[in-house]
């Protein structure tokens, strides 16, 4: 037994908010825990005797097992259910993420970096099987609410932590982000409900059918425009704005775009008649306001760096809904989603890369913000002409 069944259809809708909370609290939690050692660069650098590049390494480290255990996530929780990989991954993420406030040195550091990336890793592969099950006249809607959560994690762990690193030690945050960590485990014990015991008796031999489906592509193309732009951007904005003699805080408009997208986009998504024309639509947006942030003046300016936001994680928040409620994806929603999500980074590698290198060549950003701009379009675009 996964949870507690629910025998009707009212019990579920009574329950639905609690669990779309729980969803949101999983994804705040991630990019808090995630995002939390940006403000204490200097502060653990100093303590450890650490390089910028052995800093980097720390957070590398807990990317890359993210990247590494979202697919096994997806086909643990097609297999047993997301209850119950929730139930396990939880308690491991809050583990590490205490051992990471405790942590003696760097190698323990990284160590506990690393696990912290495999508990995590549940989350993108997992929530749309929440949604599925939870919001499956709406699960667009759905998706947008847990994807506010990514955005509202973010913003938390950049605005709150500064202040309160100057009222504790770096230990000490993270010791308080690691008790939210342990009280949203507690909370999903104690809460979360499924009436199912898994979406799929899916085998891992099986997974060739997911390789084998061209719209399962489709989806990863569209995940790694979306996240590699977004990424980039986020990385790049505030010196590309530096350079043009602009206050570098008007790319915070960025994470606004994206706060907003998730419901917005999602509640769209639901009642649009066709994905892939809004998909279109949204690429169009995204490479226009992109291409903006060139050439448009000031109050112009703001405009666009809010869409460039908000149309790419609109991309992102319909990509994760659709595995969730396609006929053809449903059945295997998490292994689709650790698949997509996984690989899907690769656009968040090799983007940032080239938008610096073509500044190395050119000496300026213009050429840099058309190539995201051009990918993020023709990707968008054309991949929305296939079919599914």
């Amino acid at each position: 037994m996964t949870g507690v069944k629910l025998n009707t259809a009212a019990a579920q809708g009574k329950y639905h908010l609690v669990m779309l909370a729980l969803a949101f609290a999983i994804a705040f939690l991630l990019h808090l825990l995630l995002f939390a050692m940006a403000p204490m660069v200097t502060t653990i650098m100093a303590e450890m005797n650490l390089s910028h590049a052995d800093f980097g390494l720390v957070f590398s480290v807990i990317v890359i097992g993210l990247v590494l255990f979202r697919l096994p996530w997806g086909l643990f929780g097609d297999r047993i259910g997301y209850l119950s990989a929730f139930r396990i991954a939880l308690p491991l993420s809050a583990a590490f993420a205490l051992l990471r406030a405790f942590a003696p040195g760097y190698p323990t550091l990284l160590a506990s970096q690393f696990f912290l990336g495999l508990g995590l890793a549940v989350v993108l592969p997992c929530l749309p099987l929440v949604v599925k099950e939870w919001a499956p006249k709406s699960p667009g809607l759905g998706t947008g609410v847990y994807i506010s959560g990514f955005a509202a994690g973010n913003a938390t762990a950049l605005a709150l932590t500064p202040r309160l690193l100057e009222m504790l030690s770096w230990r000490e945050v993270l010791l308080i982000y690691s008790a939210l960590a342990v009280l949203v485990s507690l909370l999903w014990w104690a809460l979360a409900r499924s009436a199912v015991k898994s979406t799929s008796g899916m085998q891992l031999r099986n997974f060739t059918r997911i390789l084998k489906d061209r719209y399962v592509w489709v989806l990863l193309f569209f995940l790694m425009a979306a996240m590699g732009s977004y990424d980039t951007l986020t990385t790049w904005l505030p010196k590309v704005l530096e350079m043009k003699g602009l206050d570098p805080a008007l790319a915070s408009l960025l994470p606004l775009g994206f706060f907003l997208a998730g419901p917005t986009i999602g509640l769209v998504s639901d009642r649009f008649a066709s994905m892939r024309a809004l998909i279109a639509l949204l690429g169009i947006v995204a490479a226009l306001a992109i291409i903006g942030i060139n050439y448009a003046p000031f109050p112009l300016l703001m405009l666009c760096i809010f869409l460039a936001g908000f149309s790419t994680i609109g991309v992102l928040t319909i990509s994760l809904a659709v595995p969730a409620h396609h006929p053809r994806l449903s059945p295997m929603a998490a292994s689709v989603a650790g698949l997509i999500s996984s690989l899907g980074n690769a656009g968040s590698l090799v983007m940032p890369v080239l938008f610096g290198f073509l500044i190395d060549v050119t000496g300026t950003f213009h050429a840099s913000i058309f190539a995201v701009a051009a990918l993020v379009g023709v990707i968008l675009v054309l991949g929305s002409r296939l079919s599914e």
